[in-house]
């Protein structure tokens, strides 16, 4: 493939707190304006030992030193095949990429916590990736959000802005991953953008724990249950839909230990299920009419899109307190594939580290200004 010359190709790594992998995107940015090209993606899975391992060390337990860096090691040779699977696909060479933008797995992330400052915590070996693939690698994109203040996530608005900001009309899109995090654009360029509570961080850990299936696909399981007012109930008393924004979250909160605490003993599998699936669709939309309530549409992107039960629930609650049909759409019909999005998104981090201009939006992490996110491993060229 021919690059013309006044652009700039970056991969986006991203692994996600539904632990199913890594997903990358090998993106060209051409110079002088926001516009994008997907070039290629794939997709590396992790195998169940590494999972049970990342998931164990999102609690305290014994030598935790130990078995991250490990697991980081183990992560990036997974990266490593995923670059090299990118490049092929795109019929390019590492010669060809400015860099990579490397996410890594989330295993802590405690923000304004303990000390006044608190941490975040991703697993990744930056400096393995980098002589694996001789490429420039770009990573631990939230702790200088973190360091200045603010919660260091989300960091993706200042990347939706650019692809789904419509001058004409409000908008939304919600990413549902393990944790559901929205982003708020106004049609004047004002952008917000918090957590907003779980996405398939509990359907998941249900479907595993009672199908043995990684997830209820299409939560057609979730479908043939019946939604229990008093559980949903306890779901929702759970403070952290009452605070305001910025605000994140993530396993530190909506974990096992979470779900067994609101009395599902005795509740029919189905019906927890349903009912999770509610409270996903019912956080999504208190939120929504709370910061931005006329939006026209709400892009979804992640693996919830895939969800037809969960996205029909969100467009029948937002329909009704908006008294139309609200358009609650995949981000396929943007152009960009659900699973792509957050890769893409530190494919463009990495870019704007390259360009040394700022990547978080201080209305949604709270930081107290914009700051130039990320740490730069060189490549071994």
């Amino acid at each position: 493939m021919a690059i013309p010359p006044a652009c700039t190709l970056t991969i986006g790594l991203m692994s996600g707190t539904s632990l199913d992998g890594v997903d990358g995107v090998l993106m060209r940015w051409p110079a002088g304006h926001a516009q994008f090209e997907t070039l290629a993606r794939a997709h590396g899975t992790f195998d169940d030992a590494l999972r049970r391992e990342l998931l164990d060390l999102n609690s305290p337990g014994d030598n935790e030193l130990h078995r991250a860096a490990l697991a980081a090691n183990r992560m990036s040779v997974e990266a490593a095949t995923v670059v090299a699977q990118l490049l092929q696909r795109a019929g390019l060479s590492s010669s060809d990429v400015a860099a990579v933008g490397l996410h890594g797995q989330t295993v802590r992330h405690r923000p304004g916590e303990f000390d006044g400052c608190g941490y975040t915590i991703q697993l990744h070996n930056a400096a393995l990736l980098a002589e694996l693939t001789g490429l420039d690698v770009v990573c631990d994109f939230r702790s200088r959000d973190v360091a200045a203040g603010g919660q260091g996530a989300p960091l993706v608005p200042a990347f939706h802005a650019g692809v789904f900001h419509d001058p004409a009309v409000d908008v939304a899109v919600l990413n549902l991953g393990g944790i559901a995090n929205l982003t708020l654009l106004h049609a004047d360029g004002r952008i917000g953008g918090f957590d907003c509570g779980p996405a398939n961080v509990l359907m998941d850990l249900w479907a595993q724990q009672h199908l043995g299936q990684p997830y209820d696909a299409a939560g057609a399981w979730g479908a043939t249950g019946t939604v229990q007012a008093g559980l949903l109930q306890r779901f929702q008393a759970e403070p952290f839909f009452c605070r305001p924004g910025p605000k994140s979250t993530g396993r530190d909160l909506f974990n096992r230990e979470w779900l067994q605490g609101m009395g599902v003993e005795g509740v029919s599998p189905a019906d927890v299920q349903a009912t999770l699936c509610e409270l996903t669709a019912w956080a999504a939309d208190l939120h929504l009419a709370r910061e931005l309530p006329h939006a026209a549409r709400l892009w979804v992107c992640g693996g919830g899109a895939f969800n037809s039960h969960l996205m029909g629930r969100m467009q029948a609650l937002m329909s009704a307190r908006v008294g139309r049909h609200m358009q609650v759409v995949s981000t396929a019909q943007r152009g960009l594939d659900p699973l792509d999005v957050e890769a893409a998104a530190f494919a463009w981090l990495a870019w704007r580290f390259l360009e040394r201009e700022p990547g978080n939006v201080v209305r949604v992490t709270g930081a107290r200004g914009p700051r130039l996110l990320g740490a730069l491993y060189p490549g071994a060229r």
